[in-house]
């Protein structure tokens, strides 16, 4: 993939490697478009059951390299502009990208996991962090909000009241804090262990099933009673049918 963006393929998994350590992985435009060509690559891989997504050197990431960001404005023009058939721009599409793929993502955090780093860490499915892991929804510091789907998950996942309290001070709170209020899902001390022990789980697992689970509680999440009952048979369904049909081929060959 990109210089500051390593993707590497073991067995089942799909290893995803924010690489710019020097600058506490620092998102510059030229990143958040590796990270979605990256979650592109791996959605064309029918043999990839999780993705585990972390970052290289002391911290996860520590959000947007602003002077880096705003030295391009015409790259900034470009990556702001949506693709009417996404509904994304470059900016949040490197963060929603992960929700897309059929396949769980779970991210591995350390350190500091800040403004459009955080966003990314809350587009994966799952979150594991270290101990001395720290969080900051942070783009008010630079009079801006979280625009890279931030409003989207931080709502759905500890509540509006929340969600504006850390957006409207940028204040940092530690892994615990985090936890508790359902930012992260687990603190450990060796995240990407943590990481690899649930893709295993997982892996066990119908894929068809999985990716079943994972479409369905996005599409209801917050849709009514009624809508969501409809977005379930239309995802049972067609795994009824592959059960069915596993079950006739296997009554044929005995």
């Amino acid at each position: 993939m990109g210089t500051n963006i390593a993707l590497r393929f073991d067995g089942n998994r799909a290893y995803v490697t924010l690489d710019r350590p020097d600058k506490h992985n620092g998102l510059t435009i030229e990143m958040l478009g590796d990270l979605v060509d990256t979650a592109h690559t791996i959605a064309g891989r029918k043999d990839v059951r999780a993705v585990i997504l972390s970052g290289n050197g002391p911290s996860f990431s520590s959000g947007l390299d602003v002077a880096k960001t705003t030295g391009d404005p015409l790259g900034i023009v470009r990556s702001f502009l949506p693709l009417p058939w996404r509904g994304t721009n470059t900016f949040q599409e490197a963060c929603w990208a992960w929700r897309r793929l059929p396949v769980p993502v779970i991210a591995a955090v350390h350190g500091r996991c800040f403004g459009g780093g955080l966003q990314i860490a809350l587009a994966a499915d799952v979150r594991f962090a270290t101990p001395d892991a720290e969080f900051s929804v942070m783009e008010v510091k630079h009079g801006l909000v979280p625009d890279m789907t931030g409003a989207a998950t931080l709502s759905r996942l500890i509540g509006a009241d929340k969600a504006l309290l850390l957006a409207m001070t940028a204040d940092t709170v530690d892994a615990a804090y985090a936890e508790r209020i359902g930012l992260i899902t687990e603190v450990t001390a060796d995240p990407i262990a943590a990481a690899e022990k649930l893709a295993d789980r997982i892996a066990v697992r119908s894929p068809h099933a999985v990716a079943g689970a994972k479409r369905l509680f996005e599409r209801s999440w917050h849709a009514s009673a009624r809508r969501t009952f409809g977005i379930e048979r239309a995802t049972q369904l067609p795994l009824i049918i592959r059960l069915a049909t596993q079950g006739n081929k296997s009554a044929k060959q005995q």
